[in-house]
């Protein structure tokens, strides 16, 4: 293990510090043997900002700073992604996540009054309320939230394809190699059907050809299932609001109508022509949902 943790250094902060957004505002903290790269910004009741998989704090860059007026707000590298480098010895599951982050949370001494979570962070939000803490009634806001399994052949081939390629120790750094040509990132990021700027590509190019942050990123893809948490939606007692593009070519939309089946108390906002990554597309329209949901729920 040594020896292959040799081919996957931890993302250079130092070397990347000038130039990744809000640096001023990062701090490490390493609790339980996993290093945390976390972002916190303002004062007020605590926001958990949870990003999705193949992302980090990046992706809150020009959302941040609304919420932040008036709350804490909480922005964490998830384990294995940009600067919060995996700890090897845990799996990168699902229930690891979530347990990492409530050990995180309690080390800083704090409670998220309402938790934000994209795509796979979304999971990762829910995972956390339903099993780490003290009830199960934490508002909850998922950006194109990925709470349900994929359906038809994705959700065959989607799990032991990254299993697969999770097990070869060179697929982080050879994937990381193609990363490093601008037309793979940028195809990569249409496909999710959200039209990102030039800014938003390089932050998605500099992780992607870093090899730490692929590994993770697969190792998390590998670990990831979602039939469980499925099945527990139902316990999710507070309020749950998603957001939705109505572009999203990553997630399907019909599971938003299924997973609003499952919850008692969920509403939701469809951007009609943004996609997966809509939070980055629209920060400005995306941040005054948010707010005028928690003013709303009165969080």
């Amino acid at each position: 293990m040594a020896l292959l943790d040799a081919l996957y250094p931890p993302m250079d902060w130092e070397a990347n510090r000038k130039s990744w957004p809000h640096a001023e505002h990062s701090r490490f903290v390493t609790v339980h043997g996993q290093t945390w790269h976390v972002q916190t910004f303002g004062q007020g009741p605590v926001l958990l900002l949870l990003h999705g998989t193949g992302a980090s704090t990046h992706s809150w860059r020009d959302l941040v700073m609304p919420l932040a007026q008036d709350h804490t707000v909480i922005c964490p590298d998830l384990p294995g992604h940009a600067f919060s480098y995996w700890n090897t010895r845990k799996s990168n599951s699902l229930d690891h996540m979530a347990a990492g982050l409530a050990a995180l949370l309690a080390h800083l001494a704090v409670q998220p009054s309402v938790i934000i979570g994209h795509s796979a962070g979304a999971a990762v939000g829910a995972q956390l309320i339903l099993h780490h803490t003290k009830g199960s009634d934490t508002p909850l806001i998922g950006l194109n939230p990925a709470w349900l399994p994929l359906p038809g052949l994705a959700s065959w081939l989607f799990p032991p394809a990254a299993k697969l390629l999770a097990f070869n120790p060179l697929s982080g750094v050879l994937f990381a190699k193609q990363a490093a040509k601008p037309s793979v990132v940028r195809n990569l990021m249409q496909s999710t059907g959200s039209q990102l700027d030039e800014a938003a590509l390089s932050y998605y190019q500099r992780l992607l050809q870093t090899p730490s942050h692929v590994r993770g990123v697969l190792a998390m893809m590998a670990a990831w299932r979602l039939n469980k948490l499925s099945q527990q939606l139902p316990g999710l007692k507070g309020p749950v609001f998603m957001l939705i593009g109505g572009n999203d070519q990553t997630i399907p939309l019909s599971l938003a109508a299924k997973t609003m089946k499952l919850m008692p108390d969920t509403i939701s906002q469809t951007f009609a022509s943004l996609g997966h990554l809509a939070h980055e597309e629209a920060p400005a329209a995306v941040g005054q949902q948010i707010l005028e949901w928690i003013r709303q729920t009165g969080r």
